[in-house]
């Protein structure tokens, strides 16, 4: 692999706190690699803030009142990787084909810049040569044209605006397809349909105002220090507060443990780093489920002695009485549960989980914390509502300073599925589509993520459409999803910068590239601005202050009205040009559909973001119920895939390094985990390493232990020890895709159970 054999390779196993001086030393580092040590800090200097542009990176909100440095170490990396001097010119690709590129590191891919002017690819030469924009749209167009539209996929990354995934949405069912996957699907489709089935909504309840408001903070299998640093502020002020912050993770996450804030003089210089969880237990991998129940039962223990001898309630009996649905079943299945099965699975002592309990039950407001630990398990689904559970039994839901944070990740992947980008029509206004711009939208459910990798390996269809990301490299079941997408007839991927997805191609592939969020998007009625979503449902406005990196760009706006031109008929209804002109008339359409956004051009500029209706927040619960359900778990199981009583077979989680967002890996550090140089290592307990005779360091390969009739196996792997719970390994994410079967996916959602891979360590003879 290119630029490989030139990195030192240093594990020193050495845990450092999140923030503090590496942090400050990281972001130098890679403002000065990217050419941008000067101006760079001025351009950080809007981000987050009022009339500034909002962060590429995380969704985690902006507040009311922004810090002088309203950004993370990841953030600014973000904002420093699409603001490089660095270019990709056609002179680029003339000197490398695909052929060749194809053999490069993801890494190496993406260091090359921004990509400058459209291109396509030649077959003859193996080269992408440049093509204009016109010709680039009209090709498009003419073999859209020739395509039954289910044949076609119309995927979106997280990173588009608002204004460009409403257009995105719109050109697709204009086009005739729900076929509408997006980065979603990966992610947190889990909460989307847990949290609608138990509480009414598909998105959390808490605003950043209720962290300032709560006195206990229940943190489950969410990394603040590598995916949402921003988080650790709030969770610094909780911890000075005296909040008790109990965290639930597999591994011991320095974001999690210690936090040194480098936007305190007083916290680099003088103090010693500031601890953020008071209590930290590592769960077994696919032990949520159980560890949840096992507090629920001590929980429901307490309040059925309390009840015996006129104590004061444990339970919120009012709250359950008025607004929930179910509770006398779950509460018969906690009673009668055993507790060695909770302690087995979920790998915690009857003593924490109840210790936990009590110190719930003394608190007045709650918020339970969630990432990507808890949605991508094959029950990922139960073990949102298992959460949701918790909180209703207290009445932490629809209160000040409780309630359900599920941690997205991508900026703007919860607001793209509010406006529309959802395989599911039964999740969109289609009848108020179908009255503004005058035609049947399709009725029929479109393809999610993992639907739409089956449908390309059964070669059902034949073009596939990227508004960002990089869809190859952020899948399952890598290797065939490769072999199978060259046969594809059209690949158009819309990006910023080179990555896989781009060399493995379809027999016409376009790159259109585009103007970047940071950047100054000019049109014809002048500077424009966007509009993203967080996490808590807030929208904020968002404006670009740098240059495009070329003149060739043009907005992601732009582009969508191009391809829509060139294939759909003119719509009297539509007139995708003047939207383009002026960005307010997209966001007056938004408004039009969706009445939450009604008068978003003011409101999207106020401080901290205006938020759209989230009933449960009100305690109104919009379920088949209509209240708020608890809702049995099937088993304490989460993940019936793996074989039970081979010890051989491990289980395997995929996790992000400090120096990366999702597929983009800024480098090959992961300074809070010790590693230095390589991301090829396998995260072991050390008794099981001893138990399997692997030394430290011995390179080895893994292959997934499944008995499908597939072989999947990877080289080049370092055992490394490291504090992780026996039986349960950790390797990088995306380089590990390759090992999780396609079907191996959460019940219900279809997220790819990438916390929970059976795998065997191969020796390497």
């Amino acid at each position: 692999m290119r630029g490989a054999n030139d990195r030192q390779i240093k594990i020193t196993h050495k845990n450092t706190p999140a923030g503090g001086w590496g942090s400050v030393r990281s972001l130098a580092n890679i403002l000065r690699r990217e050419g941008v040590a000067l101006d760079g800090p001025r351009t950080l200097t809007a981000q987050n803030k009022p009339n500034g542009f909002a962060c590429v990176s995380c969704a985690w909100p902006k507040p009311a009142q922004p810090h002088l440095f309203e950004y993370c170490e990841n953030g600014a990396k973000a904002t420093a990787w699409e603001i490089t001097k660095h270019r990709i010119t056609p002179a680029f690709f003339a000197a490398h084909g695909v052929a060749e590129l194809r053999g490069w590191a993801d890494h190496d891919l993406e260091q090359q810049g921004r990509l400058t002017e459209p291109m396509r690819w030649d077959a003859a030469s193996d080269k992408y040569q440049p093509v204009s924009w016109q010709s680039a749209f009209e090709e498009i167009g003419r073999e859209l044209r020739t395509m039954e539209p289910n044949q076609t996929i119309w995927y979106a990354s997280g990173r588009a605006s608002l204004e460009a995934a409403f257009m995105w949405a719109l050109a697709a069912r204009l086009y005739g397809t729900n076929n509408l996957p997006d980065s979603s699907n990966m992610c947190h489709e889990s909460s989307s349909v847990g949290l609608k089935e138990s509480i009414g909504v598909p998105v959390g309840t808490t605003v950043l105002d209720d962290m300032e408001h709560t006195d206990c903070i229940l943190y489950f299998g969410q990394n603040p220090g590598t995916n949402s640093p921003r988080a650790l502020h709030p969770l610094q002020a909780a911890h000075k507060r005296g909040v008790p912050i109990i965290t639930f993770n597999p591994i011991r996450e320095p974001g999690l443990e210690y936090f040194s804030n480098p936007q305190s003089p007083i916290d680099m210089l003088v103090k010693a780093p500031t601890p953020i969880s008071s209590r930290y237990h590592q769960v077994k991998l696919g032990g949520d489920i159980a560890a949840i129940m096992g507090i629920i039962k001590a929980l429901i223990a307490s309040d059925d002695g309390a009840a015996k001898t006129g104590g004061a309630a444990v339970l919120d009996h009012a709250f359950i009485a008025d607004h929930t649905s179910g509770f006398d079943r779950l509460a018969e299945h906690a009673r009668t549960i055993a507790w060695s099965a909770l302690e087995t699975r979920s790998g915690l002592s009857q003593t924490i989980m109840e210790a936990t309990a009590a110190i719930y039950a003394k608190s007045h407001s709650v918020i339970a914390v969630y990432g990507m630990g808890i949605t991508q398990h094959r029950a990922g689904v139960e073990a949102v509502q298992m959460i949701v559970n918790l909180l209703l039994l207290r009445g932490n839901i629809g209160k000040r300073g409780a309630g359900i944070c599920p941690v997205r990740g991508h900026s703007n992947v919860q607001g793209q599925r509010t406006v529309g980008i959802s395989e599911k029509p039964a999740l969109v206004p289609l009848d108020k589509f179908a009255k503004r711009y005058g035609f049947e939208p399709p009725r029929e459910v479109g393809l999610n993520t993992v639907d739409a990798c089956e449908a390309i390996l059964s070669h059902r269809i034949r073009a596939f459409l990227m508004l960002g990301g990089n869809f190859v490299r952020a899948v399952p079941e890598r290797e065939a999803i490769e072999m199978a997408w060259s046969r594809l007839r059209l690949t158009v991927n819309i990006a910023t910068k080179l990555n896989r997805s781009h060399l493995v191609h379809g027999e016409i592939s376009y790159i259109l590239p585009c103007i970047g969020r940071i950047e100054i998007d000019r049109q014809v009625s002048g500077s424009q601005a966007v509009s993203i979503e967080d996490s808590t449902s807030c929208i904020h406005g968002s404006r670009g202050v740098r240059r495009p990196a070329s003149s060739h760009l043009r907005s992601e706006p732009a582009i969508v009205a191009g391809i829509a031109n060139a294939t759909l008929d003119a719509n009297p209804k539509i007139d995708w040009d003047g939207w383009v002109d002026n960005y307010a008339r997209i966001r007056a359409e938004i408004g039009a559909i969706y009445p939450d956004f009604a008068d978003m051009e003011t409101r999207m500029w106020q401080p901290g973001g205006f938020r759209r209706n989230i009933p449960a927040s009100d305690r109104v619960w919009n379920t088949d119920t209509g209240r708020a359900n608890f809702i049995n778990p099937q088993s304490v199981e989460e993940d019936l895939d793996t074989a039970k009583g081979d010890r051989d077979i491990l289980t395997m989680m995929t996790i992000r390094s400090n120096d990366q967002f999702n597929t983009t890996i800024y480098g090959y550090d992961d300074r809070f985990r010790g590693i230095k140089g390589t991301r090829m290592v396998v995260l072991m307990n050390r008794d099981d390493m001893a138990r399997l005779d692997l030394d430290e360091g011995i390179e080895v390969a893994l292959a997934t232990a499944t008995e499908d009739g597939v072989s999947r196996r990877m080289s080049g792997f370092r055992v490394t020890g490291y504090d992780i719970p026996s039986g349960c390994v950790a390797t990088y994410y995306p380089e590990t895709n390759a090992l999780i079967p396609l079907w191996h996916y959460a019940s219900r959602s279809k997220v790819p159970a990438a916390k929970s891979i059976p795998i065997r360590i191969v020796r390497i003879v």
